[in-house]
């Protein structure tokens, strides 16, 4: 009984390519989720609202204003961090890390060492 069952079973699956190969035009590509006919679309690696910095040696983060210019929230490669403003100026901090942003440009100290050195907006580039 259950062999029989197998064999009948098998022999649907042969069968329905072979029914729907008489409806016309048989792609199996396009119906993939995977298909290599559709274009690949690239999408923006920038997060929403907010300026890339393009620093030496190839390194990058991005910045994004919060509350009107008060704080700033900081996006690295390998963390997110909020940047309170220091004073008047265009310094920005959390005690740890230091960004100062003067016009085009960038400079991101964290803690004694300065990671992110010739920092500028890549719109300014």
């Amino acid at each position: 009984m259950k062999a029989r069952l197998m064999r009948m079973t098998g022999a649907g699956l042969v069968c329905i390519p072979l029914l729907l190969a008489g409806c016309g035009e048989m792609n199996v590509r396009k119906y993939l989720p995977f298909g290599a006919d559709a274009p690949a679309q690239e999408r923006s690696r920038t997060p929403a609202n907010s300026t890339e910095y393009q620093c030496a040696a190839g390194k990058r983060f991005y910045v994004r204003t919060l509350e009107g210019g008060a704080a700033v929230w900081l996006i690295l490669p390998e963390r997110e961090v909020r940047l309170n403003k220091l004073g008047t100026g265009t310094r920005y901090s959390n005690g740890i890390a230091v960004l100062e942003l003067n016009g085009n440009e960038a400079t991101l100290t964290d803690g004694a060492a300065t990671p992110f050195t010739g920092c500028k907006s890549a719109s300014a580039q």
